[in-house]
């Protein structure tokens, strides 16, 4: 999600119409970089989805990964309380460094750069995009105020529990039916069985925050109950 106000205007920009960004990875908060924006590099970002800079080197706006390909997704921007700097989340595609590290502050050496390389492409090939349920949560949760009437997610909350839940025991057989169906499929069937089983998954996985919900059960106390059980 982008903050409100993360319009050029709304900038306190510097005496050389630069502000400082500080780039973090989405997916664990490591910071990654720290680099220069003007407005037309903001303006660029926003509009692109791509992270753009200024670059005081050569002085104009600059892409980043525009000739390596590790170009930076965005993901969220928002502005500090003084507007003098931002906060810039991104998705990396492979190493942010140009010596091949994951971050700009990783160790130069080159056994160092390696292994850190490495770690960025494995953790780039593992990342799933979990980080996108927290706007589904966030949506659900603000539907406990919604009418009834013109939310299905809001009239699911009203019904008690026995509605979300009864929801999740429907959604767990037909998973359970789709991964089956999938299981037997004839290759030229795979893409319509996969299809069917990834709605299904979709669906259970929203129901299932829809009953936290009702519950008023944080995912939070679930994700540290995982950390708990988690055996490295």
């Amino acid at each position: 999600m982008i903050s409100s106000s993360s319009r050029p205007e709304d900038v306190a920009w510097g005496p050389s119409g630069l502000v400082p960004a500080v780039i973090q990875d989405v997916a664990d908060g490591r910071v990654l970089m720290v680099a220069y924006l003007d407005a037309e590099a903001l303006a660029a970002t926003l509009a692109t989805g791509e992270v753009h800079f200024h670059s005081r080197s050569r002085d104009r706006l600059w892409r980043k990964g525009e000739t390596s390909g590790n170009v930076l997704r965005l993901r969220n921007l928002a502005i500090d309380c003084d507007g003098d700097a931002l906060l810039i989340s991104v998705d990396p595609v492979g190493p942010t460094c140009h010596r091949g590290t994951r971050s700009c502050f990783d160790a130069a050496d080159t056994a160092d750069a390696a292994s850190s390389a490495a770690a960025a492409t494995a953790a780039a090939t593992a990342r799933q995009g979990f980080e996108w349920l927290e706007t589904l949560w966030a949506t659900i949760d603000s539907r406990s105020a919604a009418d009834p009437a013109t939310s299905y997610t809001a009239r699911l909350l009203a019904s008690g529990v026995d509605g979300p839940a009864r929801k999740v025991a429907e959604e767990a057989t037909e998973v359970l039916m789709a991964a089956k169906d999938d299981a037997v499929a004839a290759a030229d069937r795979r893409d319509s069985t996969r299809d069917a089983l990834t709605g299904e998954v979709a669906d259970l996985l929203y129901h299932t925050l829809v009953l936290l919900c009702e519950r008023d059960l944080p995912p939070t106390a679930v994700m540290a109950r995982l950390r708990e059980r988690h055996k490295p």
